[in-house]
């Protein structure tokens, strides 16, 4: 048998058919660990219940009543088809003022909350990143939290004036040492990562290496320690308010609602119970979205995501 030249074998040949290539794309994990919490019976039931918190503090308006209508005539009524949970000691619709009540503890949650964020993250930043920054960063949070949170909240409420403004400025200013801490240490342990001296290596320095590698590691936590400052701000509204120090006491707040019951509790113990009920739903539903997050986002925790 003669030998065939090349061009004559390779003429006679098939190619073969590559497989395609499936491509490597994937989601951000913040994302994918979203993906996963929802996927949870328990985490859909919270966010439904933070929606339906939302739906009453945006429309309000629509379908409760006036909120500071005054009827000494109609004091202390039980529940009827004008004021649906009752009212108060001096006459005021109990189901318009809680209504009116979950727009301010939301407002002030979610304020509280992005407070905190902004001025947190960037002072952890700087107390993890920097020897001399961050030694007198956080000689003045350890100040700042030997302070018992709810007393300075209250001495900076009574020294503003009364509203919701000063109830946000008082209750942020407690809550930011403690994001500065987390953000502080999630920088500190980013700090040791190989990636961190491959980026220094190749002269990723100053802004662009906190914006390229360490902004992105410490979104997880923040988001988390967000969810549980906003529940601590509620209550701490609800504190202030109770305590009389917080918003006007012709603003509808749920903690303002429980300081008027407490001297009727015996006899109509509904007046407090249900601005109660809604205050211990609202922070349970944002404690429980906070601890699912928490599990999803800490890859250490990893078991957990089934």
């Amino acid at each position: 048998m003669t030998d065939l030249p090349f061009f004559s074998i390779a003429r006679h040949m098939k190619p073969e058919r590559s497989a395609p290539v499936k491509s490597s794309h994937r989601r951000h994990p913040i994302l994918e660990a979203f993906g996963v919490a929802l996927r949870e019976p328990w985490t859909i039931a919270c966010l439904a219940v933070l929606a339906a918190f939302v739906f009453i503090a945006l429309f309000a308006g629509f379908f409760a009543g006036d909120p500071q209508a005054i009827n000494p005539a109609q004091r202390l009524k039980p529940p009827s088809a004008n004021a649906w949970w009752g009212t108060d000691h001096l006459g005021r619709d109990v189901f318009a003022r809680a209504m009116y009540g979950t727009r301010m503890s939301l407002t002030i949650g979610l304020s509280v909350a992005v407070i905190t964020v902004l001025p947190g993250v960037a002072l952890g930043v700087i107390a993890g990143l920097t020897k001399f920054g961050g030694t007198v960063v956080m000689r003045i949070i350890d100040a700042m939290m030997a302070i018992p949170a709810v007393l300075l909240a209250i001495a900076l409420a009574a020294l503003l004036q009364p509203g919701m403004l000063t109830v946000i400025i008082a209750i942020s200013i407690p809550e930011i040492p403690r994001m500065v801490r987390l953000v502080r240490s999630v920088v500190l342990s980013i700090r040791e990562q190989p990636y961190m001296d491959a980026a220094i290596s190749v002269g990723t320095r100053g802004l662009p290496l906190v914006f390229r590698h360490v902004l992105p590691n410490t979104v997880a936590p923040v988001i988390v320690q967000a969810t549980y400052a906003a529940a601590s701000a509620i209550i701490a509204s609800a504190i202030l308010s109770f305590l009389g120090v917080g918003t006007p006491p012709d603003v509808p707040s749920w903690g303002g609602m429980m300081a008027d019951a407490r001297k009727y509790f015996q006899f109509y113990p509904s007046l407090m119970a249900y601005p109660g009920l809604l205050l211990s739903l609202l922070v349970l539903v944002t404690n429980v979205l906070g601890d699912r997050l928490s599990d999803v986002l800490d890859p250490r925790k990893s078991t957990r995501r089934i």
